[in-house]
């Protein structure tokens, strides 16, 4: 009997000796790219804090469906063109626009003819170049010392029609650039730009006038 009682009493020391050391275990550790393993709860022994019993998984966002803005500004005028650059002079806005292969590539503010010399609306083409000249209002029947007469120094003119009309730099013009108009029938725009249009627009490239006071441009 008391060799009985001996071996029970050390069987239930050996169970409560192994019970903290279960307890005290290391929690399970999680390694990416394996299954999660949930770490079992110990009766009686607090989770480590930060450390939760099923790991935590994130829904990546769904691809955006957003539209990209289309760009900005008036559209291409439909219009033939043997150059691949395209230009709309638009009175509502005093801005000309330029498109090269159906693509925008520059806008700058312009100034027309004024309410007494309206720029004709309708298809331009350009034409001749001159790096600088006088221009003269007797050219077209007006004489020089009258008072709609005229001889002005331009640079930087590309000529659009036969009768006249050119877009040009016009250095004293550009506090009415992009506001109001204030030439004679030509488009006046500044000298830098009038510097880009003599130097990237080949001859030939049609240019839409729309929305002056004017008459219906016949020529070419």
């Amino acid at each position: 009997m008391t060799r009985r009682a001996v071996t029970v009493l050390v069987g239930v020391v050996a169970v409560s000796l192994a019970l903290p050391m279960a307890a005290s275990a290391a929690p399970v550790t999680v390694i990416p790219g394996l299954p999660p393993v949930e770490v079992p709860e110990v009766p009686g022994v607090p989770q480590l804090p930060g450390v939760p019993s099923t790991p935590k998984t994130t829904t990546p966002p769904p691809p955006s469906t957003t539209t990209p803005e289309a760009p900005k500004g008036p559209a291409i005028p439909n219009v033939k063109t043997s150059t691949g650059w395209v230009a709309l002079a638009d009175d509502a806005t005093h801005q000309i626009t330029w498109w090269r292969n159906g693509k925008q590539v520059k806008t700058m503010p312009i100034s027309m003819g004024s309410n007494d010399h309206p720029t004709p609306n309708g298809v331009y083409h350009t034409k001749e170049k001159y790096r600088d000249m006088y221009m003269d209002s007797s050219t077209y029947g007006v004489p020089v010392d009258s008072a709609e007469g005229y001889r002005t120094y331009v640079e930087y003119a590309t000529r659009m029609s036969w009768d006249g009309i050119f877009i040009h730099a016009a250095p004293w013009s550009v506090a009415q650039q992009g506001r109001s108009n204030a030439s004679h029938g030509c488009i006046n725009i500044s000298t830098e730009n009038g510097k880009w249009v003599f130097n990237t627009i080949p001859r030939d490239t049609p240019i839409v006038v729309r929305g002056t006071i004017g008459p219906k441009y016949t020529g070419d």
